[in-house]
């Protein structure tokens, strides 16, 4: 893959880059409406998806940052997206081109005036994985094999003009109105810049790492702040298969079953004791040991939850209160899902939405085990997806829905549900994660 010694940085610049994607968009769509006449709608809407998902992101690739981190969030909302686009997006977790050799010099330069090679005893000129917002770089030194991630220059300083870029696509694509909107892009824009702020990330990782340490099967690196800065980080090298080339693997449903366990006793840990969680479950973030341990490589992205969140939210998981008409109500306005000047059509249409909602999504929780390798409900969840995305009562409501919690925790079941599919865990225990609470 070829290397990049540059990154567009300046709003004009970011800017042009994507008014490029969209005439090409253009382009597509006129083959799509030529291919309509030889071939059927099917195989044409195919192809159109297949280039346009192809031209954006080759766009967004070479930007790097903010617009490329939208569509690595999108690749994990398989319900919503096309297939051609999530297969494309996905990339986007650990397949972009890197920078040259020379820029990462230069950061090290600047942070601390040195390069690298006077830093550690040996250091890899080539990354050895390049995503949205950094790229990691092996190192040694003594007897110690190092990960060092190094942030791509200007990421931070064009999140703000990045997002304002990707949000009229976002807000068509999520039939997100402009009013009341501005909360949802400001949770966005906030986690961005934190995601951003490596010496915020360095503290995290060190935190989950101690708090968590004591959960069988899971494993952590080591960090050194010595090495780290605000736009690098370093920390142990932890050798393992992807998550993904794992789950792509033939292995023993024992195996798959206990890191999926793992994996869940993890989440459900973050959610309920420390209230605070690794809000970024995407494949990237994850490798298998030899001795199937989960490793977990980045905590980039934390999403604190308030108490005044995390009571209804979880209360309205419970089964017996999905059921009780006068509960369900009260919490649907303390989540903001329900307001008070809406009518009574729009009170009733989106109390039956979020109950058909909430009662699939809550499921696993309102049993002892459950199988994610299910077929039937990952299908029943893309099917209510499609169905609600073709009503036509919805045109005219304002579906500005929800706290603004909701993105980022809502973004951690999806990711996390999609995982556990990946691996087709059966047999998981629910609670098994209160075990392990002091």
């Amino acid at each position: 893959m070829k290397t990049l010694n540059k990154i567009p940085t300046g709003k004009i610049e970011r800017t042009s880059s994507l008014l490029k994607a969209g005439a090409k968009v253009g382009v597509n769509y006129l083959k799509y409406y030529g291919n309509k006449i030889t071939k059927d709608e099917d195989e044409a809407r195919k192809i159109l998806n297949e280039d346009n998902a192809s031209d954006i992101y080759d766009s967004l690739k070479e930007l790097k940052g903010s617009a490329l981190k939208v569509a690595q969030m999108l690749s994990m909302e398989k319900n919503i997206l096309p297939v051609e686009y999530v297969e494309k997006f996905s990339l986007s977790q650990f397949s972009v081109p890197p920078l040259s050799g020379a820029l990462v010099k230069k950061t090290f330069r600047k942070y601390f005036e040195k390069n690298p090679e006077d830093i550690f005893d040996e250091f890899s000129s080539e990354s050895v994985n390049a995503a949205s917002i950094g790229q990691v770089h092996t190192a040694r030194k003594g007897d110690k094999k190092l990960a060092v991630k190094i942030q791509y220059p200007g990421v931070r300083e064009s999140i703000s003009s990045d997002l304002k870029m990707v949000k009229p696509i976002a807000m068509k694509m999520f039939n997100i109105k402009k009013e009341g909107s501005e909360s949802y892009f400001q949770e966005v824009e906030d986690k961005l810049f934190e995601e951003t702020d490596y010496n915020l990330e360095l503290k995290r990782s060190q935190h989950f790492a101690e708090e968590c340490s004591h959960l069988p099967n899971v494993k952590f690196p080591h960090y050194y702040p010595e090495y780290s800065c605000e736009k690098i980080i370093t920390m142990d090298w932890m050798s393992g298969l992807h998550f993904s080339e794992f789950t792509k693997k033939q292995n023993s449903q024992e195996d798959v079953n206990k890191i999926g366990q793992t994996l869940w006793d993890f989440y459900m840990y973050q959610m309920h004791v420390l209230k605070k969680v690794h809000a970024d479950p995407h494949p990237g973030n994850f490798l298998i040991s030899g001795n199937k341990e989960l490793l977990v490589i980045d905590f980039g992205c934390i999403k604190e939850i308030p108490e005044d969140f995390y009571i209804p939210y979880f209360e309205l998981a419970k089964e017996e209160n999905l059921k009780n008409p006068a509960i369900f109500r009260e919490k649907l306005f303390t989540l903001e899902i329900l307001r008070e000047e809406d009518s009574e059509k729009e009170k009733e249409f989106f109390s039956t939405l979020f109950y058909e909602l909430l009662e699939l999504f809550t499921r696993p929780f309102n049993r002892e085990i459950f199988d994610f390798s299910d077929e039937t409900f990952f299908q029943e969840i893309a099917d209510l997806g499609q169905r609600y995305a073709k009503i036509s009562d919805m045109k005219g409501m304002n579906t500005n829905r929800g706290s603004r919690h909701f993105i980022y925790l809502n973004r951690t079941f999806f990711g996390l549900y999609n995982m556990m599919h990946d691996l087709k865990a059966k047999d998981v225990a629910i609670n098994n994660f209160k075990n392990y609470c002091e």
